[in-house]
């Protein structure tokens, strides 16, 4: 194709920088053509360092271009939605960083203007893209593991609550904490390779311990900018049951600090044939072999896969209609429910139905 994909991006802070600029900056048939921050000194910064043409405070702004393809959103949690609806009903394609949205009418609010405007709607799950989640979803797929019926799930930190004072720990701004920051990313690995089943109940609990304490030991506290005297009312650990129609069940555990040895992201599936379990991108799996029991330990490659960078390769492909879609918008509907029904069980005590 000759043409190139133009793309603008709103919201130029951290994650922008770190996941999403040299991806898109690398690949042959993207042009950033312009970017867009409340701060716009901080986009123009980064518009004059690439030679980016257009720089914007205002995404209705950048919305107005002619020539724009698509729309790249790094905002803060709360303003997902109404950007992407606005972007969609421009006509545009929208990538969105994680979570899809701080409620699940937002998300359905997304889904149908996708639907719609026929445009594709796409927000960030890169841990789908990892070797070690590409080689088990084969391995799943291709029947090895039996039926997968329960599992668990996590992402916990001993000391790494991200730009504490700042958004990410304004309910708000983000939504929440740990379970809507870090429980899209292993929640949805978990239920992907499980086959997407359709989540029917929750149960779970959240706790704030940690608002008063300044200790790091993560290098992802970094995200996020720190306001002294700023806002924390989001949980600091958040543990929870999910149940699905099929049967199936995950428990979950996310935590931005809580006294444990280490930080550790993981999803572990039990299933009739064998178990497996990703620990820090590491796989292995659990099963019987000729009468005993067997560890295997996919020899998978070493090099270090930008999983960002792949779902934004992935997103482009989609584009020009070489793939079909990893993930659709209902997977984002589903998961904001799931999210918000956890916060709902943890206030009323209750278990909550989907």
């Amino acid at each position: 194709m000759g043409n190139k994909f133009k793309i603008g991006i709103v919201g130029t802070g951290n994650i922008f920088k770190a996941a999403h600029l040299k991806p898109l900056l690398e690949h042959p048939e993207v042009e950033i053509v312009a970017l867009c921050d409340v701060n716009e000194q901080k986009a123009r910064q980064i518009a004059e360092e690439h030679g980016i043409p257009h720089v914007f405070s205002d995404y209705r702004e950048l919305l107005k271009l002619d020539d724009l393809d698509a729309v790249d959103i790094c905002t803060p949690n709360l303003f997902h939605s109404e950007i992407a609806i606005a972007a969609l009903q421009a006509g545009k394609h929208v990538f969105c960083e994680k979570p899809d949205a701080v409620s699940p009418e937002e998300a359905q609010k997304m889904a149908d203007m996708a639907k719609q405007s026929g445009k594709t709607l796409m927000v960030m799950r890169n841990n789908r893209f990892t070797a070690a989640s590409q080689f088990l979803k084969q391995y799943i797929r291709e029947g090895h593991m039996g039926e997968v019926y329960t599992g668990r799930c996590g992402w916990i930190r001993r000391r790494g609550i991200p730009g504490k004072g700042g958004w990410f720990t304004t309910k708000e701004l983000s939504g929440g904490g740990p379970l809507i920051d870090l429980g899209v990313h292993m929640i949805d690995l978990a239920v992907w390779l499980m086959g997407n089943p359709k989540p029917i109940a929750v149960s779970g609990a959240t706790y704030t311990k940690f608002a008063n304490n300044d200790i790091s030991d993560s290098v992802h506290s970094q995200f996020g900018e720190k306001q002294e005297n700023g806002t924390f009312d989001v949980e600091d650990l958040a543990i929870g049951f999910i149940r699905f129609e099929n049967g199936a069940s995950l428990q979950i555990e996310f935590s931005w600090a809580s006294n444990i040895g280490e930080e550790m992201n993981f999803v572990e599936l039990r299933g009739t044939r064998s178990g497996s379990s990703i620990k820090k991108g590491e796989l292995q799996i659990f099963t019987e072999t000729s009468g005993q029991l067997t560890n295997i330990s996919p020899a998978l490659s070493k090099k270090q896969v930008d999983a960002h960078g792949e779902h934004i390769r992935h997103f482009i492909e989609v584009l020009q209609q070489r793939v079909e879609p990893i993930l659709t918008p209902e997977h984002g509907v589903d998961m904001i429910k799931i999210l918000a029904a956890i916060y709902k069980s943890a206030e009323t005590g209750q278990e909550v139905r989907l």
